[in-house]
């Protein structure tokens, strides 16, 4: 109980700044998820519903790395308030358009765009005030704690989302919203003292500092081949989730419920990776545990889905498929936090975000390509006698898996490649 205690102390403040924080996300994500409903319901366009996310996610490939250079010479709190303030006044643009039934889409696009822009700024700016909040003993378990509130977010957001847009409407969904929002904001801003850390120089400029960010990759060849690593990884699984309702829906034994319950299994997985990775000890090798740990899911997951003609089996491939993702976040996280200085980590994070980032939404695009052109083609081609019938089954959705088999292929060798490069291991060497 000591220990439970002292670790309370040491970390009074992130841990105000993480549930606080931890309630305004699962609200923004809760309005999200609800504005898609939404939108849906107006269009009936899963074209027009998707550009909502590409609208909020655009910023993180465009304008990150100059957003890093920026927050590392702000003041982290003022950032962070002044940013999640901004978000608050689009939320409540949205609210208000919606009580007054002028809500269009190309409001949510023009807003959902703003809004993903501080999120740029926030991102690296709360990124380091984490670290500047954690004494680095504490690196995992904050990470751990970190993976902790992703897993539930995904878990509760679309649940209660939609119970809430269902029985109230989406305006009382952003309510909630704007709710949560306070609370975060007035913690942050009365009770969570945020170090300034390290400056940069004043007399350097937005140029030049923003190379730093890309300087210091280029210089520190491990941490961006580790990167360039994730971004290879965030291919096959942007796929991934671009294909997985063309398989999951179309399948004999599939449908709606099923794939509600595989992505369920998926995130009450996480969740309770999330929880070992809090618990568990900081283990030897970082760059070990990232390895397999990717490997892992890249080589059961795609497989299974591809293969297994029964719902339980794919129950199991999700579980295995992303029980180890958070123990890899956290053991990178922290990895990066221990390697980085902090009074260049938010020029190196928004960099990162730009490279490790910018594979998703073409993850995406290919995907549904290779389903709609490709894969679901050539299955019909080739007939019921075909080795392709026998391994993935006849009908709509054999092409899907089809794909989802090439995606365990290029799982496996992204991670077996990566695996090979030295540069990577030279972290564990490095003080």
């Amino acid at each position: 109980m000591s220990s439970v205690f002292s670790f309370i102390g040491e970390l009074k403040s992130f841990l105000i700044l993480w549930f606080t924080q931890l309630l305004s996300t699962l609200g923004s994500s809760m309005t999200s998820f609800a504005l898609v409903l939404w939108s849906y319901q107006d269009r009936g366009s899963a074209l027009t519903t998707a550009l909502l996310s590409v609208c909020s996610y655009a910023p993180y490939v465009l304008v990150s790395i100059f957003a890093g250079a920026l927050s590392d010479r702000w003041n982290k709190k003022a950032t962070m308030l002044c940013c999640d303030t901004f978000a608050a006044l689009c939320t409540s643009t949205v609210l208000l358009l919606a009580a007054s039934g002028q809500l269009h889409m190309w409001h949510l696009y023009l807003l959902n765009g703003l809004t993903g822009l501080m999120n740029t700024v926030q991102q690296p700016a709360a990124d380091v005030a984490v670290t500047l909040l954690t004494p680095e003993k504490h690196y995992q378990r904050v990470s751990g704690l970190r993976s902790l509130s992703y897993s539930l977010n995904n878990m509760l957001a679309p649940a209660l989302g939609t119970a809430l847009y269902t029985l109230l409407g989406l305006e009382w969904v952003i309510l909630f919203d704007l709710a949560t929002f306070l609370l975060a904001f007035c913690s942050l801003l009365l009770f969570i003292p945020i170090p300034q850390g390290p400056k940069p120089e004043r007399t350097e400029s937005l140029l030049r500092s923003t190379q730093a960010g890309l300087r210091y990759l280029g210089e520190n060849r491990g941490i961006l081949d580790l990167i360039l690593f994730l971004a290879a990884i965030n291919l096959t699984a942007s796929m991934f989730n671009a294909a997985l309702p063309a398989l999951a829906l179309t399948r004999p034994w599939g449908g709606e419920n099923v794939l509600g319950l595989v992505q369920s299994v998926s995130g009450v997985s996480m969740l309770g990776g999330s929880i070992a990775a809090s618990l568990l000890p900081a283990p030897k090798s970082r760059v070990r545990v990232i390895c397999n740990t990717l490997l892992l899911a890249m080589s059961t997951e795609n497989f299974i889905l591809a293969l297994g003609r029964d719902l339980s089996l794919w129950c199991v491939g999700a579980a295995l498929g992303w029980v180890g993702i958070p123990i890899m976040n956290a053991n990178l996280d922290a990895l990066f936090r221990s390697r980085i200085p902090v009074d260049i980590q938010g020029r190196v994070y928004a960099a990162r975000n730009s490279f490790q980032f910018f594979t998703i939404p073409v993850g995406y695009l290919l995907g549904g390509f290779l389903v709609d052109q490709v894969f679901e083609p050539l299955a019909a081609a080739l007939g019921p006698d075909s080795l392709w019938a026998a391994l993935f089954g006849t009908g709509k959705g054999a092409g899907a898996a089809g794909l989802f088999l090439a995606m365990g292929f290029l799982g496996v060798a992204t991670c077996l490649l990566f695996r090979r490069d030295k540069r990577i291991w030279a972290l564990e060497c490095q003080g």
